[in-house]
Order: structure tokens, then C-alpha cells, then sequence
């Protein structure tokens, strides 16, 4: 029933998943739901529609128009693995990098990536402490965070991690506008550029979410990101 369901969603919204990647989705939904028991990862329903929806297709829906040629991809804040478990899943080319700032969740999201044959791994490590990384600063065409932070917040968490010329994702919802207005600074000082609001419409569901892409049109200033802590407490 879940891949079923999972194939009709994704042709209504635009999208061409091919068997091999619903067995993947519907593997990944029974290790998210296994592990949620022990964990509690994320919500997850019972329902498979709104597993569907809520869990896998919001996040794809991002890949639904415009989605850019890409190499490498970092998601900050995996937790559960959204949106770089799907988004790896869907995009197989794409070299992706989960980090997350709990162990057990990382040691679940390389469980996933190993049983599921990603192009992917999943790093034990804060995203402070990651844009500090030589290996990782300014390295990725897209960073990209789901229900992780507001936006003035999480620019400085996705911006020292893209690439000059790539993009800061943000997966938000009917708070984006306001949050882009408290963050039109940090944007400037760390590099970037709002480009462009793309709207996630899933079928059938009157949800107001959205996608911030944020380009990076300068390299961010060494002293960014500030040091764990700071960077919640005194938001640019």
C-alpha cells in the first residue's frame, strides 16, 4: 500500500520515482518508524497518505520545479534524515552529507545510507563546528535545512558551507516572509542573496509551505559562523 500510494502522490505532484527508489522510500519508512519506537526521531503517522505527504513528499516538492544541476548537497540538522534522506534517495547522482549534533541519530542515518545504497553519509558534528572545517567550509552547491531555525539564525548555519555561486535551502512555512525580513542582515554579512521563493504545493493539501533559496554571491567572512551557543543567543 505505502509504495502504491507513494507513486500515484508523486505523479500528482509532478514527479517521476521509479520502483527502485519507492522500495527505498518504503524501506526508509519502515527503519523511521522502527527506530522512532526507540528514539523518537520525528512524528511519524500512522496513516501511510499522511506519512506520504507530510514526511517524504514535503520534501520533495522541492525538486518539483527549477531544481539546479548539482554535485554535492549538505543537510544541517538531519535529525531523521529530512529532507537528505528523500532528497538523496530522488537525486542518486548528487554526492550528499547528513549533520547532525546527536550520535544516535547519526548512527541511524548511516544505518539508512548503508542498508538503502546512498550516495550519502551522515557526520556526528554541530553546524558551527562544521563550516570550520576545511573539508566541508564553502564546499557544497546547496545546504539545505528542514524546521531547523528562523532564518536569521539558520543563514549562518547553511551560508559558510555553500559554495560561492551555490545556495542556502530553507524548507519553511507561513512564517517565511517575516522571517526574511528579520534576516535581510545576515544574509548580506554572510554572503548571500534572497533569489527566489519557491512555493511547495503538495496535491490536495492547503498547506502554506515554502522554500527560501538564498544564493551565495560572496564568500562568507571568516568570522562566520560564530562559536556554538552564540549563534542562537545573538542572531545577526
Amino acid at each position: 500500500m505505502f509504495k502504491s500510494i507513494l507513486l500515484e502522490r508523486a505523479t500528482a505532484l509532478g514527479l517521476a520515482i521509479s520502483e527502485t527508489q519507492a522500495a527505498q522510500f518504503e524501506r526508509y519508512h519502515t527503519l523511521l518508524t522502527e527506530a522512532n519506537a526507540r528514539m523518537n526521531l520525528t512524528r511519524v503517522p500512522d496513516d501511510p497518505l499522511e506519512a506520504v505527504d507530510r514526511n517524504y513528499l514535503d520534501c520533495a516538492a522541492v525538486l518539483a520545479e527549477d531544481f539546479p544541476t548539482i554535485k554535492t548537497a549538505v543537510d544541517v540538522g538531519s535529525g531523521a534524515g529530512l529532507p537528505g534522506i528523500p532528497l538523496s534517495i530522488l537525486l542518486p547522482g548528487v554526492r550528499f552529507t547528513l549533520i547532525d549534533a546527536l550520535g544516535k541519530r547519526v548512527d541511524f542515518l548511516n544505518a539508512v545510507i548503508a542498508e538503502l545504497g546512498l550516495n550519502a553519509e551522515a557526520l556526528h558534528m554541530r553546524a558551527e563546528d562544521a563550516a570550520r572545517e576545511s573539508a566541508l567550509r564553502e564546499r557544497f552547491d546547496i545546504a539545505v535545512a528542514r524546521a531547523v531555525a528562523p532564518m536569521n539564525v539558520l543563514c549562518e548555519y547553511l551560508l559558510p558551507l555553500a559554495k560561492p555561486g551555490g545556495y542556502a535551502l530553507a524548507l519553511k512555512g507561513p512564517g517565511l516572509d517575516e522571517e526574511l525580513r528579520q534576516a535581510e542582515r545576515a544574509i548580506a554579512l554572510l554572503g548571500g542573496q534572497l533569489a527566489r521563493v519557491q512555493p511547495l504545493r503538495i496535491p490536495d493539501r492547503d498547506w502554506d509551505h515554502r522554500a527560501a533559496w538564498i544564493q551565495k554571491v560572496a564568500p562568507t567572512p571568516e568570522k562566520y559562523p560564530r562559536r556554538a551557543g552564540v549563534v542562537e543567543k545573538r542572531p545577526l
